[in-house]
């Protein structure tokens, strides 16, 4: 829990890794290729008494995640996205299973989530269905610009896809998130494209669909998406180290989500180790929107305890003490769009 100026907050880190980018599990050029674009949005990004040495970066282990995001992150709870990466990596850039074996130690603190890749065919259901049971899983990750083969990429609304997410709706695994954000070298721009989120979220109303890095750099087509479709939800991986290099930048990415897809449907996210959760979260305790850019409201202390961790606890039905819970406003339940973006799409 963090504490400022009297304020509590409870704080869920929507999205964190341990990661293995060293030379010895890199298949080929691509991998060294990804974990050095990795680093470099790490160290232009971050704070300079933040920025890691490379060799650290590479490979931290369980022990230090726990450290970082629990002991010195202020986090009180942080859920696991998997990236698999297998075309690049030996043993796949994700450590799933040393991630999910911290999870089984530690269940009060962390939730593990899974990945799929439906290019994988019944082969590919038969062990979502395994590791559905096995992992418990009640969210996955998704890396639509994912290698496979001679594939550079699918659409969650391919046929095969279609399959598997209906096959969460069986499993239960509501939660579904997806890379739809800045490229990462080698994958291809035009693989985390947002338009098929519109489709699958319109014909999936039992699941719910984050959005990981909130579109980037297609803030404008993600938020017409989110803002129509109530199951759409935007992470703020990636997007929240701006608030230290490029403070207005970052004003503009939240005062857009604030107004168009409202307060209770964006999540804190670090994307540990690209960043550490502490420094973001106390700068995004003391972050206002300046006083000059007029076209956003003001940033409330009620919305910022929400989107650092209300939110996500309320997707992962993650317990919060209740002296940390915000009180439900008076005829306000299920209220799933902003009013200012809800007046200017009907006008």
């Amino acid at each position: 829990m963090y504490e400022k100026d009297g304020q509590q907050y409870f704080v869920v880190d929507g999205h964190v890794h341990i990661w293995d980018g060293r030379e010895s599990n890199q298949k080929n050029v691509h991998g060294r290729q990804f974990i050095d674009c990795f680093y470099d949005y790490h160290k232009n990004l971050s704070p300079e008494e933040e920025v890691w040495d490379y060799d650290t970066y590479t490979y931290y282990g369980g022990e230090r995640l726990m450290k970082d995001l629990f002991v010195d992150g202020h986090v009180d709870h942080a859920i696991f996205q998997a990236t698999l990466l297998s075309e690049f990596y030996h043993n796949g850039f994700g450590q799933t299973e040393e991630a999910f074996e911290l999870t089984r130690k530690h269940p009060d603190k962390l939730t593990y989530n899974h990945a799929y890749d439906p290019r994988h065919g019944e082969a590919g259901l038969e062990q979502l269905r395994r590791d559905a049971e096995r992992m418990n899983l009640h969210g996955v990750k998704l890396y639509t610009a994912e290698w496979h083969g001679d594939s550079r990429g699918y659409k969650l609304d391919d046929p095969w896809s279609r399959r598997y997410l209906e096959e969460c709706i069986e499993l239960g695994v509501e939660n579904i998130h997806v890379h739809k954000g800045p490229t990462i070298r080698p994958l291809d721009r035009d693989a985390f494209d947002v338009a098929d989120v519109d489709k699958v979220a319109t014909d999936y109303l039992e699941l719910r669909f984050v959005v990981e890095h909130v579109g980037l750099p297609r803030l404008e087509d993600f938020c017409w998406i989110a803002t129509q479709e109530s199951n759409v939800y935007g992470g703020l991986a990636v997007a929240i180290p701006f608030i230290h290099t490029r403070p207005r930048y970052f004003a503009q990415i939240i005062g857009e989500l604030l107004y168009w897809l409202g307060e209770d449907k964006i999540l804190f996210s670090s994307d540990y180790a690209l960043w550490t959760p502490k420094w973001l979260i106390e700068k995004f305790v003391d972050f206002q929107i300046p006083e000059d850019m007029t076209e956003y409201a003001p940033i409330t202390i009620e919305q910022k305890k929400k989107i650092l961790g209300l939110n996500a606890a309320a997707l992962y039905d993650i317990d919060v003490p209740e002296h940390l819970r915000l009180p439900e406003p008076a005829g306000q339940e299920g209220v799933e769009v902003a009013a200012g973006a809800q007046q200017a799409v009907s006008s």
